[in-house]
């Protein structure tokens, strides 16, 4: 299996937190870029550690931005800003410039497109596809953040399916206020309709109400694009063409998230590429006795490192034992100093290819 490979224009980096996903996801853009392919490497990972692991500044969240890498390909990279990429979708799509100024003016809309939950997901998987079609990219590497929420990104496109063909929208979409910004059915209703006014006004603010309905008013002609996206971008996903990199640590303790995330992959269609296990400590064989402190509570660093190498030997074979033998697993060693160049992260991506072919010829040989 190739990791860099003209069938596999599409990468994501999916895993936990903390197992250096970021890292590995730069390392492949500069190793893709170096063998001649117009790479991107993006992120909606809140922290934004691209950012400094590619050395590329916040103008990065208004557009792709070159890395400086001397090599055959160009290699950039981008920071997901949700409510910019919301503003250009809307700036994009909406019908005419009456449309376009009521949402992008609407108080609503102002709090909605950087703040509530979903949106920073579903804005990724948007910008996802508009980069993957462009052509601009021979390759484009995603960086996904933590397990839980990058799952939230995989389900975005079917749950605003959902929402967009949900009664929910319909109700949302019926004209509630009238030209004086009165409830229209409250004003059928004389005293008990003005009692309720001033009730939802105290509970909830009726210039909350009002913003919330002209919102959907005004994005109502827009909705079938996005329906038409979402469906496109979920076919994306899916497609042979994107490779899932599944990066997780090592240790027992990890066997069960790591299995949990690949087999949603799989039972969702997805197309899952190798199970990376990041660093972990080696294992030391030494003759003789070993340095003790004699004090469980007090262990010599000799004992921590040893015990450390066993452990992580003992998560990797555990798992090798737990995944199928046709599913891809390596492991990357602990490294004395975190890849904080361009050099180094060439270097990581390098050594995940080879022992990607090692592995390959191991799984030959034991057929």
């Amino acid at each position: 299996m190739e990791l860099i490979s003209g069938s596999t224009p599409l990468i994501i980096v999916v895993g936990s937190g903390g197992v250096g996903k970021t890292t590995l996801a730069a390392s492949l853009g500069v190793l893709s870029a170096r063998e001649g392919r117009d790479t991107l490497v993006m992120t909606f990972d809140p922290s934004l550690r691209l950012k400094q692991t590619l050395g590329v500044g916040e103008e990065a969240r208004l557009r792709e931005v070159p890395v400086a890498l001397d090599a055959p390909g160009k290699l950039h990279a981008s920071l997901l800003d949700a409510k910019l990429t919301f503003d250009r979708l809307i700036e994009r799509y909406a019908p005419d410039e009456e449309s376009r100024r009521r949402v992008l003016e609407n108080r609503f809309y102002q709090h909605l497109s950087g703040t509530l939950g979903g949106i920073l997901e579903y804005m990724a998987v948007e910008r996802l596809f508009e980069v993957a079609g462009d052509g601009r990219y021979g390759q484009v590497v995603l960086d996904t953040p933590p397990t839980r929420q990058a799952l939230d990104f995989l389900e975005a496109p079917k749950r605003i399916i959902g929402f967009l063909d949900s009664g929910a929208l319909r109700v949302a979409l019926k004209p509630w206020f009238d030209e004086e910004g009165r409830l229209k059915a409250a004003s059928r209703w004389g005293a008990l309709g003005r009692r309720a006014e001033r009730f939802l006004d105290e509970v909830v603010g009726m210039d909350l109400l009002r913003d919330m309905a002209e919102f959907f008013q005004a994005f109502g002609p827009l909705f079938e694009g996005f329906r038409q996206r979402a469906l496109e971008v979920e076919e994306l996903l899916r497609s042979k063409q994107t490779l899932f990199v599944l990066v997780t640590g090592p240790g027992e303790e990890r066997i069960p998230d790591t299995l949990f995330f690949a087999r949603h992959l799989e039972e969702a269609g997805y197309n899952l590429g190798p199970i990376v296990v990041n660093r972990v400590h080696p294992r030391f064989l030494v003759e003789g006795e070993m340095p003790s402190s004699h004090d469980p509570c007090r262990p010599t660093g000799w004992e921590l490192l040893t015990w450390a190498g066993e452990r992580d030997r003992r998560g990797l074979v555990e798992l090798a034992k737990l995944l199928s033998r046709e599913q891809p697993l390596v492991d990357l060693p602990l490294m004395p100093d975190e890849p904080i160049d361009l050099p180094a992260l060439e270097a990581l991506g390098r050594q995940l290819d080879s022992r990607l072919c090692e592995w390959e010829r191991y799984v030959s040989r034991t057929s």
